[in-house]
């Protein structure tokens, strides 16, 4: 079961799920409302890894469907909003992504910044919260994707465990990984709180004290749907193995 808030920029998946994990996906999606006319973007930028986490939605979709767990995804590109950024970041509404020009974010006014801001990140911002106020011990999930050549540099790390102040959970990741993975996986790689991106798990999981982890997954390695269910069924196993370590002790897998 999928719902959608009003002006479907929030996607809900599985809103009563029983599990204690929450997925987050905040840069699921490339789309761009019309009224935007796709930012001044080529149609190649507008599907490139600048506008969204290829591949992470998928994996995400697979992950609710084995623990059994709500899934929370923007919809609409992060070019538009990038919803795991808080609306003071520059980043929030950047005007370059990598070598990419975004005509449609230069020289924003504050009236602009504000209506995106209230259009497109409060609606996500709110029902993370409120699915997060409404479990019992939640456990948080982000998950992204990440380019495999970055300015020109290919990255070896194909799993990255991040984390902010708080690693109870990554830490159990990290412990495990070799029980569930031969790719190479790597901690706050390759990024870290260091470069603006734990949003999301200081925003919803670090004030109350809730386990949480973010996971970056390489997108040439969830390129299809075969892959993206392959990646989110072994994350799944290995959620559960990793919270085993920790005090929660409650993720289960649903049926395959």
């Amino acid at each position: 079961m999928t719902q959608n808030t009003p002006n479907s920029t929030v996607h809900i998946l599985n809103p009563t799920g029983g599990s204690a994990a929450i997925l987050v996906c905040e840069h699921a999606s490339c789309f761009f409302p019309d009224k935007l006319n796709h930012l001044g973007l080529q149609p190649a930028d507008r599907t490139s890894h600048a506008a969204w986490d290829p591949g992470a939605l998928g994996v995400a979709t697979q992950m609710a469907k084995r623990l059994d767990a709500t899934l929370i995804s923007s919809g609409v590109s992060r070019l538009v909003y990038d919803c795991n950024r808080p609306p003071s970041a520059p980043d929030a509404m950047r005007s370059r992504s990598e070598l990419i020009e975004i005509p449609g974010n230069k020289n924003l006014s504050r009236q602009q910044k504000q209506d995106r801001t209230q259009r497109y990140y409060e609606p996500f911002r709110a029902a993370v919260a409120a699915r997060v106020s409404a479990a019992q011990s939640p456990i948080i999930v982000t998950v992204h994707s990440f380019t495999p050549i970055y300015f020109g540099e290919p990255r070896a790390v194909e799993i990255g465990v991040l984390h902010d102040d708080d690693s109870r959970l990554a830490d159990a990741m990290l412990q495990t990984a070799a029980d569930h993975t031969s790719m190479n996986v790597q901690r706050n790689d390759p990024y870290g709180p260091d470069d603006g991106v734990t949003h999301t798990l200081r925003e919803h999981a670090l004030p109350a004290g809730h386990l949480n982890v973010m996971l970056e997954i390489r997108n040439d390695l969830i390129k299809n749907e075969f892959q993206q269910t392959a990646v989110g069924d072994m994350i799944a196993q290995w959620l559960v193995s990793a919270t085993q370590l920790t005090e929660a002790k409650g993720l289960v897998l649903c049926v395959a």
